[in-house]
């Protein structure tokens, strides 16, 4: 008989009641946008919209294209109400609804972050607060993320001042990802969410220039899916220790399989809510048949299976 603790998952000393998550900027500032859809609380979590010490606008518009089959670029510009509105206004909805909380925080000096988690460093309604450290679409967006140095210094000045675990959201836009990854760990990060958008670019034909008023933005999708998962792969082989957060064109329950046996111990889903807002149930549901079909005793199985040969899995 199907037990639900089959699809625990630990990320550290995080427990989630399962791995899947909804990925911030893809699900409003605070999912409310889901409830005709589903519970929160049936999630692993939500991890809300980057949130900065104070209200952003965000970039001009046009803000989104489509890249058809492929996914989609973004360049949103971290437009978002400011950490004070959200506790305010927000978090007590996601209260409300019994969510798995996570609050995604940004800024783009040390004092930007260090600011915003002060203003939420001791609620515990929140789980686990994510670093947005590379946000490709404002200016210096990446630089936490592209110089271990800097990314030490930050993740260091945040676990001061907070015991609410850290995970580190780090950009597929470097050289070694490891390198990037050694530096969060060594300063107390709790987890890695691997990988934000890659850095990409559209071209309007008839105006013949860039789509986005920026020219790049983040591309997101489908198509980002086997960089993710290399990523993964890499940090998982060096780090086998340190929790993952799988993100990057997750669409399917077996797209979310890989990513776990890869070595992530959850993941986010994206870009697949807004060409399906149900699709986070689903997976959630295709684990569960997963688990029944391979008679896994836990969902936590998985990890980092496809890292050792002598585990196989044959039922699909």
């Amino acid at each position: 008989m199907y037990s639900m603790s089959e699809l625990k998952t630990n990320v550290g000393n995080v427990t989630l009641k399962n791995p899947i998550l909804l990925a911030s900027g893809t699900c409003g500032v605070a999912a409310r946008e889901f409830e005709p859809y589903f519970n929160l609380s049936e999630l692993g979590g939500v991890v809300t919209k980057s949130l900065s010490i104070k209200p952003r606008d965000g970039n001009p518009t046009p803000r989104v294209v489509e890249i058809p089959g492929c996914g989609m670029l973004n360049s949103i510009g971290l437009q978002n109400p400011g950490i004070e509105s959200f506790v305010k206004n927000e978090l007590p909805y996601l209260v409300e609804k019994n969510a798995t909380i996570i609050i995604n925080i940004v800024g783009e000096i040390m004092d930007d972050y260090v600011n915003a988690v002060d203003f939420i460093k001791a609620r515990n309604e929140i789980t686990a607060i994510e670093l947005n450290l590379s946000c490709p679409n404002v200016s210096g967006g990446l630089d936490f993320s592209q110089d271990p140095k800097k990314a030490f210094s930050l993740v260091s000045e945040i676990k001061k001042i907070t015991g609410i675990p850290i995970w580190a959201k780090l950009s597929p836009n470097v050289t070694n990802i490891t390198d990037i990854v050694k530096a969060c760990v060594d300063a107390g990060s709790d987890g890695v969410s691997l990988i934000n958008t890659v850095l990409g670019l559209a071209i309007n034909r008839w105006t013949k220039k860039p789509t986005l008023p920026r020219a790049t933005g983040g591309y997101s999708g489908p198509a980002i899916k086997p960089i993710a998962l290399r990523m993964i792969w890499e940090t998982h082989k060096k780090f086998p220790k340190i929790p993952i957060i799988g993100i990057g064109g997750i669409h399917t329950t077996d797209d979310a399989i890989e990513f776990l046996l890869c070595g992530a111990s959850c993941v986010q889903i994206g870009t697949a809510n807004f060409v399906n807002p149900k699709i986070s149930i689903e997976i959630i549901n295709g684990l569960k048949d997963y688990c029944e079909k391979n008679k896994l005793s836990s969902i936590s199985e998985l990890i980092g299976q496809a890292h050792d040969v002598s585990k196989t899995f044959v039922k699909v």
